[in-house]
């Protein structure tokens, strides 16, 4: 008899153990198929921010308003005063190009010794429970390219905007626990515009090519 209470007494811890694990199961398969896919994405978001935030504070810094538009495109006129050429002064561009990438690589750099906390509080949809923050790290991967971009824009008649960006495209690895995503991030800042008063040519001269700017590490 006390060997059948005994057997009994196992066979409910058996079932216990047994309903813990199916419990703890269920709940890594909802957290895995229900809450990481916005664990992820909330991260993600933060990790552009923060890296789109450096680049830009680093282009700013570098560059401050020391670049007049007069610097960067050469605007010709006839006698009559219509445009006949707008020349892009490609030294100066693959110049200002080179020293922001290496300044925004190592910016990268050192943002990567640092770690970003997202709180789950945003994942789960709450704020009734205080719910501890995950710990997030941004890599840097590959190089930094930097690019120039041109829009034209019409304020008035025979007036129009021409505004110079700055592009910047750079991969990062973000870490976080048990998962790793690559992530590629691109951030465009305007460095420079002018009004130009008649028609515009249709063609830049000696724009520089994408290439020519490629920084790698």
């Amino acid at each position: 008899m006390r060997h059948y209470f005994v057997f009994l007494k196992r066979k409910r811890y058996l079932l216990w153990i047994i309903a813990l694990l199916i419990f703890i199961l269920y709940i890594y398969k909802y957290i895995d198929k229900r809450i990481r896919p916005s664990i992820i994405a909330i991260s993600e978001v933060r990790a552009k921010q923060v890296t789109i935030q450096a680049i830009n504070d680093t282009i700013k810094n570098k560059i401050k308003n020391d670049i007049e538009y007069t610097d960067l495109i050469n605007v010709k006129y006839d006698n009559e005063g219509k445009v006949t050429l707008m020349q892009a002064n490609t030294i100066l561009m693959n110049i200002i190009a080179s020293d922001i990438a290496l300044e925004v690589q190592g910016e990268l750099k050192e943002i990567s010794d640092s770690v970003i906390k997202v709180p789950l509080n945003n994942a789960f949809n709450t704020q009734i429970l205080k719910l501890p923050s995950i710990r997030v790290r941004i890599i840097p991967q590959g190089a930094v390219t930097v690019d120039f971009a041109t829009e034209f824009e019409s304020t008035g008649i025979n007036q129009t905007r021409h505004r110079i960006y700055i592009i910047v495209n750079t991969d990062i690895k973000m870490i976080l626990p048990l998962v790793t995503e690559n992530i590629k991030v691109t951030t465009n800042i305007p460095i420079a515009e002018t009004i130009i008063v008649g028609e515009v040519p249709e063609q830049f001269v000696e724009v520089p090519e994408d290439n020519i700017l490629d920084v790698t590490q």
